[in-house]
């Protein structure tokens, strides 16, 4: 028990006092090493905070001795219960940590399962001197037999090392020769008597290593040598000749010396033996290395062949599948024909639905069942079956069914090779009900346009001409009251009529323009000024951003007419104080004009009937501006798309560089 306060130690001591325990105090941590270096301890409670060497130090130094480093350390504080102190007693050894104030029960039941334990450990030491006693007994009588047998042994090496033709060498361990057999008389020349007490380098000049390379043989390395491989090792007779021996060394302890025993065995016999198999083995190895290489490189090139048809195979396999998915769940009629014979190889699903043939009817037949025929602007022409042998890409055709009906498809074609055959992959894209829907749709489009306009002219071309009737049948019943202005009315009325039939013709498609290569920008800048006055006598602003974008094919006076449309419709949109913004820039192959105005935009209602000839939201308007200027647009092969929301439109025209 170690504490710096002789209070607490007594407290430990009521606590543990028992008649099975013997308990030592001690004051410091130094007191309690001395304690350590005296008697032996079943536990030790340990008081962290002490002056000169604390709880943490005196557990440290304890655990370093190694008669104390096994004994159970307990810490006992009362200052700090932070988790860092708690680990730092841990780290040094400690076992349990308490805290003051601590539960005596507690105490003694710890104490009590340490000193069980401690007894157990001697209990189990006191029982292993035993047994080693009763051990080492029955070694000393094992020993008195084993010397027996030990002289036996003597007895049998003796006559052994007489009969052997190898040379068995004893020394000692600075390499003195103590014994030889006989038999080194006959390998080395030696008589025995000449050998003993010479050294063994006498009889033995180099090792041979596991590396393969030879090191001169010395007492060190003879006694480095004890093992039971056997080495390879240049030897010397007598009369100065060498020779080839292999030798075994083994080590044995008598009385306390170490002895090593040294068997020689002559390989001059098998050396040249040896050197006559490797001069064979060379040869050999040779022959096979060169053969091998062959192998290894005929292997090499046989396995990159087999990769390579292994993964043309794949490919070949995944591109078939691919094919035949494609080839069975087309919408097209797809058929495969011999360039050879014409025979047709294959035809997929929508072949046979389209025709009215069956599979057994189309496969292998030669004759042009579907009797393509070639149609060029509705005139139908025979179409030349040898046009197979080169591609055809969407041309209009018509073909026949098995019923007789003529129907009309998109015919493209495509050279393939099967099985080292030349065929002709057919796909047919069958328009019949598309080619209906259009006509039928033009027609409608047509009887629609026409009524529209017709509606269009009558109405806007008859209140000029009402008024101007007006006007004559008064003259007609008094030509007196027709006064100058009532004349210069019907004059503006007659042109009003006319600037309408004028603009009317604009929307023809056939009208001839004048087109040549110049700048956008130009065009711009030359009607900016006219624009620009415009937009000053309503209170707006107008912006010019103007990008370099390539020159076009252009009719100047169409696209003034369109930019000037497209303006004044835009500053019209807008109330006092807004901004119209003229833009141009390049965007891939295309030049882009933008007019954008700050109005409250279009609906979608009206957005859709943008550009009908005639549909105006203004109350003296034609309702041809936007018309024409979608004619420009389509005569200049331009795009017109428009964005809109309720901060303005903006109006792009894409023309193509």
């Amino acid at each position: 028990m170690v504490d710096d306060r002789p209070e607490n130690l007594l407290a430990l001591e009521a606590v543990l006092t028992s008649p099975h325990y013997h308990l030592v105090s001690a004051s410091s941590g130094e007191e309690a090493l001395k304690c350590l270096l005296q008697k032996d301890f079943a536990v030790i409670l340990l008081d962290v905070q002490m002056p000169g060497l604390n709880g943490f130090e005196t557990a440290k130094l304890i655990k370093k001795r190694e008669k104390s480093k096994n004994i159970p350390i307990i810490f006992i504080t009362a200052i700090s219960q932070d988790m860092e102190h708690v680990l730092q007693g841990y780290s040094v050894g400690a076992i349990d940590y308490i805290f003051k104030p601590f539960y005596p029960e507690t105490l003694q039941r710890k104490i009590e399962q340490f000193v069980k334990i401690h007894e157990n450990h001697e209990q189990i030491r006191m029982q292993s001197e035993a047994k080693r006693s009763v051990e080492l007994e029955e070694v000393h009588n094992k020993l008195d037999i084993t010397t027996l047998d030990l002289r036996k042994t003597e007895a049998l090496s003796r006559v052994i090392g007489e009969t052997l033709r190898d040379t068995i060498v004893t020394c000692d361990e600075r390499g003195y020769i103590l014994s030889v057999n006989p038999a080194v008389t006959e390998m080395f020349g030696y008589q025995t008597e000449e050998l003993l007490g010479q050294s063994i380098t006498n009889l033995l000049l180099s090792v041979k290593q596991d590396g393969g390379e030879s090191t001169t043989f010395t007492t060190a390395s003879f006694v480095k040598q004890v093992t039971k491989q056997v080495m390879e090792c240049t030897a010397l007779r007598k009369d100065g000749s060498h020779f080839f021996a292999d030798i075994q060394i083994g080590e044995a302890i008598i009385e306390g010396d170490c002895i090593f025993v040294c068997s020689i065995h002559d390989i001059t016999v098998r050396k040249q033996m040896e050197e006559v198999r490797n001069q064979k083995f060379n040869q050999l190895e040779k022959l096979v290395e060169e053969r091998t290489l062959d192998l290894l490189l005929a292997n090499e090139k046989l396995q990159k062949e087999i990769e390579e048809r292994k993964k043309i195979a794949d490919d070949l396999y995944l591109s078939q599948d691919r094919f035949r998915k494609i080839f069975e769940s087309s919408p097209c009629l797809i058929g495969i024909r011999s360039l050879q014979d014409g025979r047709y190889i294959d035809v997929n699903a929508s072949w046979l639905h389209y025709t009215g043939y069956h599979y057994d009817e189309v496969k292998q037949q030669t004759s042009d069942l579907l009797n393509f025929v070639q149609s060029c602007d509705g005139d139908d022409n025979d179409f030349d079956t040898l046009a197979f042998s080169t591609p055809i890409r969407n041309m209009k055709i018509s073909y026949q069914t098995k019923t007789g009906e003529v129907r009309r498809g998109l015919l493209s074609t495509e050279m393939i090779e099967i099985q080292d055959e030349t065929c002709v992959l057919i796909v047919l894209i069958d328009i019949t009900e598309r080619d209906l829907l259009e006509k039928e749709v033009s027609r409608l489009d047509r009887l629609n346009l026409v009524g529209e306009m017709a509606a269009g002219i009558a109405h806007e071309i008859r209140n000029p001409m009402t008024t101007v009737r007006g006007f004559l049948q008064i003259g007609r019943i008094d030509s007196r009251q027709l006064s100058p202005e009532h004349i210069d009315l019907m004059l503006e009325e007659l042109d009003r009529a006319n600037g309408i039939i004028k603009e009317f013709l604009n929307l023809a498609k056939n009208k001839t323009n004048h087109k040549t290569k110049q700048s956008l920008n130009s065009i711009i800048e030359a009607l900016f000024p006219l624009i620009h006055a415009e937009a000053l006598l309503a209170g707006k602003r107008v912006l010019l951003d103007l990008e370099d974008c390539a020159e076009l094919y252009l009719d100047e006076k169409e696209i003034r007419q369109l930019l000037l449309n497209l303006s004044l419709n835009g500053l019209e949109a807008m109330t006092s104080g807004g901004q119209l913004t003229i833009k141009t820039y390049s965007e891939g192959q295309e030049v882009v004009m933008e007019i954008q105005d700050q109005g409250t935009g279009i609906t979608a209602e009206l957005l859709d009937k943008i550009g009908t000839p005639f549909f105006t939201t203004k109350d003296n308007g034609t309702g041809l501006g936007l018309a024409v200027c979608y004619s420009i647009a389509e005569r200049h092969h331009a795009v017109i798309k428009v964005q809109t929301n309720d901060q303005g439109t903006i109006f792009s025209i894409h023309f193509k560089a």
